[in-house]
């Protein structure tokens, strides 16, 4: 069988990366497609996957988005319509939804994130399937546009599919010029240029600069890493701190980073869920309204939702102070990750059940 897989962002390709290796181990033809940015070409590039870059991101702005969506369903058709796929999978690329479906190929959309609604209305609706964690309720699905056959549950959070693949190394820390006897704090901008967050996110500002702002001031004893996206947030926070932080614009091995890391801040989504599912501990602070995948992590002990950027600092420097905490955050994470469903396993079969269709 041929098989299309669309990723737009590091996350899809740590997700999708096992699905691919699985499949093509099978002898199924697989092709892979992204877009032009960094994030989403140097995380194929460290996987080691092939790839065709169709189309670019179209930015910040809402007519930015709107044409480079347009111009890059038309470049996706043109290829897609003579390479003929038998199933199409994304993780909600509206792009790849609205290609497959216009072409008559069965779409499998991933989805944890139907806070952001803009995207799951765009390809939802044009799913055959929608895969997802079971804390997201058949409801909200539902109301988006999904068939009522073709909701699909995983008991698993998303970083559980390579999380329980995951081997950590080392390199990362000679790659960054980090020691292991020294505790690593690991923190992580906003993905400014997403619609959910417009108007509550900048490129120029930020949210997660104050935080290290206010940690520095604390004079610990630690190596501060800030892990950021796009282009223009890194220049921003190396003029703010200098020398200070290590100030990462590039994809490296961020789960083996967490791995190594002593604790973790972010206002995004996926590293706050792997930091709490490797058992560090975890703060957020994401601009947005709350997704449900932190709600639950909330709920479990294993991320607190911390907005005072003074009030982080100080619960990092108690984190710090009590390593009876660190290691009893450690055993619950990693607990809850072990008791996860193997996500990718789930997603092959309904992938398997499109090609009966």
């Amino acid at each position: 069988m041929k098989i299309w897989i669309d990723i737009l962002t590091p996350k899809h390709a740590l997700f999708f990366e096992p699905l691919y290796r699985d499949f093509s181990r099978d002898g199924h033809e697989l092709l892979l497609t992204t877009r032009t940015y960094r994030e989403a070409e140097e995380a194929l590039e460290l996987k080691k996957l092939r790839y065709h870059v169709v189309g670019h991101h179209g930015g910040a702005t809402r007519y930015g988005k709107l044409l480079a969506s347009g111009r890059r369903v038309v470049r996706l058709a043109q290829l897609i319509e003579s390479w003929h796929p038998d199933s199409a999978i994304s993780f909600s690329s509206p792009e790849a939804a609205r290609v497959a479906f216009g072409l008559g190929v069965p779409h499998v959309s991933v989805n944890d994130s139907p806070h952001s609604w803009q995207v799951a209305r765009l390809s939802i609706p044009l799913s055959r399937y929608v895969c997802s964690p079971w804390i997201i309720q058949r409801h909200v699905w539902l109301s988006l546009g999904a068939r009522p056959d073709g909701i699909v549950a995983y008991r698993a959070l998303d970083a559980a599919a390579w999380l329980k693949r995951h081997k950590p190394n080392p390199a990362v820390l000679r790659q960054l010029s980090l020691t292991r006897d020294k505790p690593i704090i690991v923190l992580r901008t906003e993905e400014s240029y997403a619609s959910y967050l417009e108007g509550k996110a900048s490129d120029e500002a930020p949210v997660i600069g104050p935080v290290a702002e206010e940690i520095l001031k604390l004079k610990l004893d630690t190596q501060v890493v800030i892990s950021t996206r796009y282009g223009r947030q890194a220049p921003v926070l190396r003029q703010k701190f200098g020398k200070r932080v290590r100030v990462v614009d590039h994809i490296v091995d961020s789960t083996s980073l967490l791995y190594y890391s002593t604790i973790f801040i972010g206002s995004g989504g996926t590293m706050t869920v792997e930091a709490a599912l490797l058992g560090r501990p975890a703060m957020s602070c994401f601009p947005g309204d709350k997704p449900l995948y932190i709600k639950y992590l909330e709920k479990k002990g294993l991320v607190k939702t911390i907005q005072s950027p003074r009030t982080i600092a100080m619960k990092v420097r108690e984190t710090l102070a009590s390593d009876k905490a660190m290691e009893e955050q450690q055993k619950r994470g990693t607990q809850l990750l072990r008791g996860m469903e193997d996500p990718i396993k789930i997603i092959s079969a309904v992938v398997r059940r499109t090609w009966k269709l």
